[in-house]
């Protein structure tokens, strides 16, 4: 083979590979080629191997079809009561319709952070600086709406919003820490007085409870006494009767004479006397006849007349 044949046929298999290289086409995952015939949109590559004509078609962009988290630098946004924030943004999109995402719009990027800034602006200029601060929520909510609906022609869906900081004026944060300070003090002291003021109720019921208790436990103490006190003289009392029974009992058995019983009566005179409240005491008209048949004990006696 001649030397203008080899360079021949090298230039046909290089000619050859380039065209096999230009139609074979692999399209990563969660990726999507934009393909382009002769200058107009021919069709949409899904992921993996795929086959174009060489020379006629041409990959024009690869749409990245994973959500995608986007933070916007702080942008100044002036509220109601004329006072300007500088608000953080992160949108989270994704792109759903490639041939929308790429014929749409220029850069769907620049379109989203513009449209962000100026739905932004309209939804925080509604409300007051309190209201901005406290209502994140509801201003993510409304911002994901807004673009949501705006984005779809271009083959974008926002699925979330968030505002990352919102920031006021140096001269408001200050106003705002010594009000906070301020309205934590008053929490403070408030607590304290409720604190003494519970401490003196718990206390007052306390002692209350305490003598309630103490005078209840008193008056049981003496009304328990005076039933030992009346069990103790029904006792006593029917020891006495019961002892007086026996004494008188065995007087009536023994059949004493006048003398034993004059006896007796001389020896419980000395225990009536012990009494405080014997001042005074009586001695019957029986004591004499008592003691003449008691002292005919201790007399000898008379000889008989007849002796």
């Amino acid at each position: 083979m001649s030397t203008s044949q080899l360079i021949v046929a090298l230039v046909v298999v290089a000619a050859v590979g380039l065209g096999v290289a230009r139609t074979v086409r692999i399209i990563p995952q969660a990726t999507a080629a934009i393909i382009e015939r002769l200058g107009r949109y021919h069709r949409t590559l899904k992921p993996g191997l795929n086959l174009v004509v060489p020379f006629i078609d041409r990959i024009k962009d690869l749409i990245d079809l994973r959500e995608q988290v986007v933070s916007f630098p702080p942008q100044p946004v002036i509220t109601s009561d004329n006072l300007v924030v500088s608000i953080d943004t992160v949108i989270y999109f994704q792109v759903t319709n490639p041939k929308a995402a790429t014929y749409e719009i220029a850069n769907f990027l620049v379109g989203v952070e513009q449209l962000t800034v100026t739905t932004l602006r309209n939804v925080v200029g509604g409300m007051d600086l309190e209201s901005t601060l406290t209502s994140r929520e509801e201003i993510n909510t409304e911002l994901r709406g807004v673009l949501d609906e705006a984005t779809g022609k271009w083959g974008i869906r926002v699925n979330r919003v968030e505002l990352k900081a919102i920031d006021p004026p140096s001269s408001i944060q200050d106003s705002m820490e010594k009000q906070m300070r301020a309205d934590r003090d008053k929490r403070a002291a408030v607590l304290a007085a409720e604190g003494q003021r519970q401490a003196a109720i718990l206390t007052a019921e306390g002692e209350q409870q305490a003598a309630v208790l103490r005078a209840r436990g008193e008056a049981e103490a003496a009304v328990l006494r005076a039933q030992a006190e009346a069990e103790a003289q029904a006792m006593r009392a029917k020891g006495q009767a019961d002892a007086i029974g026996m004494v008188f009992k065995a007087i009536h058995e023994g059949k004493p004479d006048q003398r034993l019983l004059a006896y007796q009566y001389l020896q419980m005179l000395p225990e009536i006397a012990k009494g405080d409240a014997n001042k005074i005491w009586i001695v019957p008209s029986e004591m004499g006849r008592a003691l003449e048949n008691l002292g005919g004990l201790f007399s000898p006696p008379k000889d008989d007349p007849d002796q």
